[in-house]
């Protein structure tokens, strides 16, 4: 019997160029397309089409992000069982580490003769037969010892995305790799192109355990030591592997790429003819929806007037664009980007003058999602803060108190179980408490619908760093 295929999840990133949406805590793999999906969801639905059942799916992604992760995958309907298995990085460390760390998790779970089919979840894959055609014939390289990456074939001279120049053929499967070469300038982009020999690089690569841990031990042996120093230091038995800081934090900074696939000695590319977008900045975005007579791409409640070629997305109020051209205006509820479309590239220099001025904006939403559900800022002034809170059915806040503010809930909808102090009680719709100020409190949705209520928060600090954490289901306890 074969080896099985399993399929692994690069979930990370801050996605700046894609600001004000993505953002640091909600970060470009949760985006929504034009179509409603994510683009994790999109990923994952991927790798289960092609996976090999019993199906398994390993996750490499953020602490923070796990329980987002986990309701996305939620959402997911599939007519098959399916093991999800999470690897939880403390922090950034590139895609070296956590490519690493999964062919360490998967050789230990499945045997090193396992394939990884490795799937960044920020990349727009479309048909779906020809994707399942070159998984096919990848792992039938990554089967004969070879480290399979996945080539765009190019339909225009793109400067953006680095290129891989192939080598001689290996049989139908595919191309071995001459060389990897940096983005180029627009000349020489047109004389690739025109040269057939050179394909964009993907960023999917395919292979056996063995031989990416072989390769990587002999092209970067400091950084496979400690990241399986790391992998050795975690508490494997659960589905979610939380790894240690210290360790974590010892493992080199490094791509995959320049780590261990521009020094491996057996490596392969497979021409792809699937539609591929790695979705890098709001151009991209664009093109997603349907264009005007004047090539104007809308979302949301948004109107242009005497406008070409713009692409304006509203999320929570009305945007008029007037009299402009080759434009992205894009509003959230708490931000608003306006860029030319040359300049798209530069959105992360806003990001970087906005973590300048110590901006929240830079990293949250004003909806941010924890694991009982997501809070909404409604007012944030100096003397009260306003939230609306969801908690998902079944869920349970942390038993807590604040220090420097108390807090007034009312029932929106739903029904409350709350602790106050020593009190114990439920709460409907217009009922309301008080919890003053460093005196101990839950909130808890014993029903099996959603629960919102209001929180007004009174005091003279409202950070989220003012919360006393005693017991909590979600390990947050520190």
């Amino acid at each position: 019997m074969d080896a099985p295929l399993i399929a692994v999840i690069l979930s990370g990133g801050a996605g700046t160029r894609l600001w004000p949406l993505s953002r640091r805590a909600f970060p470009k793999p949760f985006m929504r397309m034009p179509d409603g999906q994510s683009l994790l969801e999109k990923t994952v639905l991927r790798a289960l089409a092609v996976a090999t059942p019993p199906t398994t799916v390993v996750t490499v992604t953020g602490r923070d992000h796990y329980f987002l992760t986990r309701d996305e995958y939620q959402r997911v309907a599939s007519a098959t069982a399916v093991t999800h298995r999470y690897l939880l990085e403390p922090m950034g460390r590139n895609t070296a580490p956590a490519v690493l760390m999964a062919a360490l998790d998967v050789a230990q779970r499945h045997g090193e003769d396992a394939i990884l089919l490795v799937l960044p979840a920020d990349h727009l894959v479309t048909g779906a037969a020809e994707f399942g055609a070159a998984v096919a014939a990848a792992t039938t390289l990554a089967r004969a010892g070879y480290l399979v990456t996945f080539g765009v074939v190019p339909t225009r001279p793109d400067t953006g995305y680095g290129y891989i120049r192939r080598g001689e053929a290996l049989g139908a499967e595919g191309f071995a790799i001459e060389r990897f070469v940096e983005k180029p300038d627009l000349p020489t982009a047109r004389a690739w192109l025109e040269s057939g020999q050179f394909l964009w690089n993907s960023g999917m690569f395919c292979f056996q355990a063995r031989s990416v841990l072989e390769a990587a031990a002999g092209s970067c042996p400091e950084v496979l030591g400690t990241v399986r120093a790391c992998f050795e230091a975690a508490d494997p038995s659960g589905a979610a592997v939380e790894l240690p800081h210290e360790a974590f934090a010892a493992i080199p900074a490094i791509s995959f790429d320049y780590a261990v696939m521009e020094r491996a000695a057996r490596r392969a590319v497979v021409p792809a003819q699937f539609g591929w977008n790695d979705i890098g900045a709001w151009p991209a975005v664009a093109e997603l929806v349907p264009a005007d007579a004047r090539g104007n791409r809308v979302i949301g409640d948004a109107v242009v007037v005497d406008a070409d070629g713009c692409y304006v997305q509203a999320t929570s109020r009305t945007v008029a664009v007037v009299g402009l051209a080759d434009v992205a205006v894009v509003e959230t509820g708490d931000a608003v980007l306006v860029a030319h479309r040359e300049s798209a590239q530069d959105v992360r220099r806003a990001v970087e003058a906005l973590r300048a001025r110590g901006s929240a904006t830079k990293e949250q939403h004003v909806t941010v999602h924890r694991p009982w559900g997501s809070y909404t800022v409604l007012e944030d002034a100096p003397d009260c803060k306003v939230k609306r809170l969801v908690v998902k059915p079944g869920q349970v806040l942390s038993l807590q108190k604040h220090q420097r503010r108390s807090e007034h809930w009312t029932v929106v909808s739903g029904t409350a179980k709350v602790r106050v102090g020593e009190r114990e009680f439920e709460l409907r719709r217009n009922e309301s408490t008080y919890i003053p100020m460093d005196t101990l409190h839950r909130l808890e949705n014993p029903t099996g619908e959603d629960l919102a209520l209001i929180e007004v928060q009174c005091g003279d600090y409202f950070g989220e760093d003012d919360i006393v954490r005693l017991e909590d289901i979600y390990g947050r306890v520190k």
